[in-house]
């Protein structure tokens, strides 16, 4: 219960629900209690008049005692049939409380969670997986959610029925309750180990069908590529396996899930022999009726369900305690990335860097190595260099996605970290490398550097991105959905829409993190020419020479270090890395081209 703890600011939030559900609880085990006192009496008014029935044979005596009898009858059938409506209000009642409340705080937990995910830095993303995350806040939360509705409900029936029920079974025969009583805590038992061994498999056969889906998706993700290495029947063999595992943990599970009912019948029957026997014991020495027999009878039944839900209970809270530790494990991380004056300043896009050294704090590995530089306001500045030289890593720190170890960073003079995050990245457009579109149209896929953008913004910004007439080009235009990343796209489309997606924001500081890539060359020009124009500071991040050439400064790059900075013609001159690079970049292209 430690850790399900956290939940406790919830059922505060929702006492009043809460407070209701314990009422109508209570209410409605009064009105299920009631019917088994109603026959008894019943059983007793028949066992006074039956003799009284036969003694006056063929007499009028006879037919009034019959009309009595019936009429007695018909009056307590009555009330039975009353007490069950009553009963079933109050039930659907507790059902509109308890379980009506899980569902707020199943809302409110979901929230909380992805809100939380939203706070913390892009290191707490690389180092989990989506997968993980989704889990938390799908499976696990579902999980909590049976905790907080039908256990505590199963929990509240359970601890009301059976005091409200023993204490009366006390009230009248002390022996007879306690013999009927013995074989119900092992039912409980049984139940529990029997749930216990159930919730284990039923893990195993997660995890199973997990593998199975994962397969699945892979296959039908890559189907393009399976099919172009005649793969099928390799894939085909692998789900198999995997179905199989399925077949199996599914098999376990059946076997021991056949142990529940005969157990619980079993003990059942066992009570209710007991109640027989020893009741007629009693009836006998002349401490009840008959009709207390049949009552304790009802009463065994009516223990057999809560007895039973204990069992299951017990399991479904230990899932929940286990699911929200999980929970808690992300809910307790906090952002260290936070702003330390909030400054909410208009930037002019002004950025140095002095002296800057960086080591991802996932993997340890040093990105950058003492780096500085300047770039000035509207400046458009191309950062150039191998594969691994840190260049990414600029902008996820001009972004502060990730927080430096040494050195400092100045935007406008003003050092980043007094910045507010949310109103400085406001003032940024970033097209990553790894391009992202939603599975929505176009056109809300641009709109989503802008939400209030005009058609005409949206229709500007992809004209200025070189994409407008491909978007023309399609059947349904602007209103063309792109599918699940944007994969009905070609590579060069996905990469120019995020391009129009930063500019219609009209953005202080553009950072283009290789997103040229796939875009051909003659594109490219036309892009680079618009992007200087905007007046904007623009930062192209790329290992390719010619996106550089028409930058107003490049940064060289190499092993996390800055290694010259200067224009395109001022680095050929003196040779170095950057002339080799050009000279193995136009072979290339001559090759190519040949």
């Amino acid at each position: 219960m430690k850790e399900l703890a956290h939940l406790n600011k919830y059922l505060y939030k929702y006492r009043g629900l809460l407070l209701l559900g314990v009422l109508f609880t209570v209410l409605s085990n009064l009105f299920g209690v009631i019917p088994a006192q109603i026959v008894r009496h019943a059983l007793e008014l028949v066992e006074m008049n039956v003799d009284h029935y036969f003694l006056f044979r063929d007499s009028s005596f006879q037919t009034v005692t019959y009309k009595t009898l019936t009429f007695g009858i018909t009056v307590l059938g009555g009330l039975i049939i009353l007490m069950a409506i009553i009963k079933g209000v109050f039930l659907f009642a507790v059902r509109q409380t308890i379980i009506v409340m899980s569902r707020h705080i199943e809302y409110d937990l979901k929230n909380e969670i992805y809100g939380h995910y939203q706070t913390l830095p892009l290191a707490f993303f690389k180092q989990n997986s989506t997968g993980d995350l989704m889990a938390r806040i799908s499976e696990d939360v579902s999980k909590v959610r049976m905790y907080l509705g039908p256990a505590i409900m199963y929990l509240l029936n359970m601890f009301v029925l059976v005091g409200i029920v023993v204490s009366y079974m006390f009230s009248v025969n002390v022996r007879l309750t306690w013999f009927v009583l013995i074989p119900l805590p092992l039912l409980s038992l049984s139940i529990f180990i029997v749930s216990s061994i159930i919730n284990r498999r039923s893990e195993r056969i997660q995890k199973s069908l997990a593998n199975l889906s994962t397969n699945a998706q892979e296959t039908y993700s890559g189907i393009r590529v399976i099919k172009s290495f005649a793969a099928e029947d390799k894939f085909y063999d692998q789900f198999e396996k995997e179905s199989l595992k399925y077949q199996y943990e599914s098999l376990k599970l059946a076997r021991v899930d056949s142990l529940f009912h005969p157990i619980m019948i079993f003990l059942i029957g066992m009570s209710t022999i007991i109640c027989v026997y020893v009741g007629g014991q009693e009836v006998m020495a002349g401490k009840i009726s008959l009709g207390v027999i049949a009552e304790f009878v009802m009463y065994v039944y009516m223990l057999t369900w809560p007895m039973t839900a204990l069992g299951w209970t017990s399991g479904q809270i230990q899932r929940a305690a286990a699911s929200q530790k999980r929970i808690n494990e992300f809910l307790r991380l906090n952002n260290d990335i936070i702003s330390t004056e909030n400054l909410k300043v208009d930037i002019q896009g002004g950025i140095r860097f002095e002296h800057v050294s960086f080591v991802y704090p996932d993997t340890g590995i040093k990105a950058l190595d003492n780096v500085s530089f300047e770039i000035l306001p509207g400046e458009s500045v191309a950062i150039i260099g191998t594969t691994a030289s840190g260049k990414s890593t600029l902008a996820n720190l001009i972004l502060r996605l990730f927080d430096i170890q040494e050195g400092q960073i100045y935007i406008d003079g003003i050092e980043l970290k007094k910045l507010d995050l949310s109103y400085y990245r406001s003032q940024l457009g970033y097209v990553t490398q790894e391009v992202f579109l939603f599975s929505d149209t176009i056109t809300n896929n641009v709109k989503f550097g802008k939400e209030d953008a005009t058609d005409e913004e949206v229709v500007k910004a992809t004209q200025e991105a070189e994409v407008y007439h491909n978007i023309m080009g399609f059947p349904e235009g602007f209103n063309t959905k792109v599918g699940e990343r944007g994969i009905t796209l070609s590579g060069g489309q996905k990469q120019r829409i995020s391009i129009a997606r930063a500019l219609i924001r009209k953005p202080q500081v553009l950072l283009l993190d290789d997103s040229l890539s796939a875009v051909d060359t003659v594109t490219e020009n036309r892009i680079l020419h618009h992007l200087k124009g905007i007046g904007k500071t623009t930062i192209l991040i790329s290992h390719r020479i010619s996106n550089a050439r028409l930058a107003d400064k490049i940064i060289l790059m190499d092993e996390g270090k800055v290694i010259d900075v200067g224009t395109h013609e001022e680095l050929l001159s003196k040779g170095g890395l950057y002339a080799e690079l050009h000279e193995s970049q136009s072979s290339e292209s001559l090759t190519l081209d040949s």
